[in-house]
């Protein structure tokens, strides 16, 4: 990866571009702010952390180098777009590494399966692991992509701010059946249980739940079979540096340790932001990156919204959390892969104790994450950087996370250490956790949600807050609380829906 030195900045007392604010600095906020750098905006983007990538940030600890969130890059073109929109190579700062495998599914009981992208090696691992099923999967893959030309081609980066575009939109959601869940398609076409398992958990990956998504959200196994699942050397935390390097290279600024205390509204339109430590900057255009609740909520004051009162948030139903534990080895674990789906005993009651009864189960499914497989220098010498990450119920299940959290660590420590990384009790040396508790007050994530509003049916495009504000003129969001969604792809393509929403700077002055 190349390094680039920082641009002089143009001094804002001369500029004259029409001022943007963009709230959070993580990847659909960087995203927007290349977008409207290249649409002639003079962009400030406010941050609360010290440093770019929201959820999506990298921390080091005693010379570990860890992804805070998400580790799955798939699509990768959304990202050089925004490369090519600067006249740039994304090749030339960013190095993606694709995976083969790109992940491995491991049962309860040991068995694995693994996922391929390209189509004759996935075919050789379905004979091999159910061979019957090999048919059904050929069937289900066609509806994938059926369902991605419909959920993706046609929606992803189209704005839903009218009941009227829902209806266009109506005849091929219909089509696709998309009343059905992911569960609900994956089983029509396959009979054996853990290949069911193994096609629908996907939308895990987005905040949903495989039993109710729509089953539009198939979409994700055509995306990996078509475009791959890549590694960003460095981190994810490379991938969002990258992008913040490209908002500077347009003219623009990044200010970390900036916490916007309040979206101003006059007479019904953003005039810009005041931050906690009482500064406003004036702007003609605000964008909010941070979690749609908590703008609509805690950023705009009661009287300047119809749509989105306190009463419709607490009604919308949100995404499950997480549990993530960062931890670092002194020795290296050659045969674990970069990415592990461990599989518990259940799957539908599990997925229920999540989502439905918001308890902490005695069992877990768990996402094991190893980048020392494909970089090494994201760990010393001789040792391996992982994370392991546990879906749970968000803060509306009545879990003491300040006394579970380490009970429920070591219970994924000792599960670890039986099935995968024997030794690991002898050979951890860095250690840290995150809880839902961490997304509520860190990353300032209504009820600790991970992904925002859960994407059911009924809270998918017109029915989540609009990427142009129905409330407040001059107000955009991006970010996983808006249409499309959460994941990478979905929060960079939230902000190439700004250039359909958002008048260009010329039009402004």
């Amino acid at each position: 990866m190349t390094v680039h030195s920082r641009p002089t900045l143009p001094d804002p007392a001369t500029d004259s571009r029409p001022q943007a604010v963009v709230i959070g600095a993580g990847a659909g906020g960087l995203a927007a702010a290349i977008r409207l750098g290249a649409r002639g905006y003079r962009v400030t983007v406010l941050d609360r952390l010290d440093a770019p990538g929201g959820r999506a940030s990298v921390f080091r600890q005693d010379g570990f180098t860890f992804d805070a969130g998400p580790t799955i890059i798939t699509a990768p073109f959304v990202f050089e777009e925004l490369w090519a929109l600067c006249g740039k190579r994304m090749g030339d700062h960013v190095t993606l590494r694709e995976l083969d495998p790109c992940y491995t599914i491991r049962f309860d009981d040991g068995e694995t399966f693994r996922c391929f992208a390209d189509a004759d090696a996935m075919r050789a691992e379905i004979r091999r692991f159910r061979p019957a099923e090999l048919a059904g999967y050929e069937a289900y893959l066609a509806e994938s992509k059926r369902c991605y030309d419909t959920g993706f081609v046609e929606m992803v980066d189209r704005p839903f701010l009218s009941l009227a575009s829902m209806a266009k939109a109506l005849p091929d959601l219909i089509k696709r059946r998309a009343e059905r869940s992911v569960h609900a398609l994956v089983s029509k076409h396959i009979g054996d249980e853990r290949l069911r398992m193994a096609l629908s958990f996907h939308p895990l990956f987005i905040g949903g739940n495989p039993l109710r998504v729509s089953a539009v959200m198939s979409l994700i196994s055509y995306l990996e079979q078509t475009y791959g699942v890549h590694y960003a050397m460095g981190g994810t935390g490379a991938l969002m540096r990258g992008m913040a390097d490209l908002v500077e290279g347009q003219g623009n600024r990044l200010r970390m340790n900036a916490d916007v205390a309040e979206i101003l509204v006059r007479e019904g339109r953003a005039t810009g932001v005041r931050l906690a430590d009482g500064e406003v900057l004036p702007a003609d255009i605000v964008v909010s990156n941070a979690d749609a609740a908590w703008t609509y909520g805690k950023l705009i004051a009661p009287e300047h919204r119809r749509r989105w009162s306190d009463r419709k948030l607490e009604r919308m139903a949100y995404s499950m959390s997480l549990f993530v534990w960062y931890f670092g080895t002194n020795r290296t674990y050659p045969h674990v892969p970069h990415h592990t789906v461990m599989m518990g005993p259940r799957y539908q009651g599990l997925l229920a104790d999540i989502f439905d009864r918001k308890v902490l189960a005695e069992d877990f499914s768990l996402y094991l994450h190893n980048p020392s497989a494909t970089d090494p220098n994201v760990a010393p010498p001789g040792c391996n950087s992982f994370y392991v990450l546990s879906p749970v119920p968000n803060l509306d299940g009545d879990i003491d996370w300040e006394t579970m959290a380490e009970p429920y660590r070591r219970r994924i420590a000792a599960h670890l250490e039986r099935t995968m990384l024997p030794g690991l009790s002898e050979a951890l040396v860095t250690s840290k956790i995150m809880t839902p508790l961490d997304f509520q007050n860190r990353l300032l994530a209504h009820k600790g949600a991970a992904f925002s509003m859960e994407p059911r049916l009924t809270q998918l495009a017109w029915f989540r807050p609009h990427n142009a504000s129905e409330d407040v003129d001059g107000l955009y969001l991006v970010g996983a609380g808006t249409h499309p969604g959460a994941g990478l792809p979905g929060v960079v393509s939230s902000a190439k829906i700004l250039d359909k929403v958002v008048p260009h700077a010329a039009e402004r002055v």
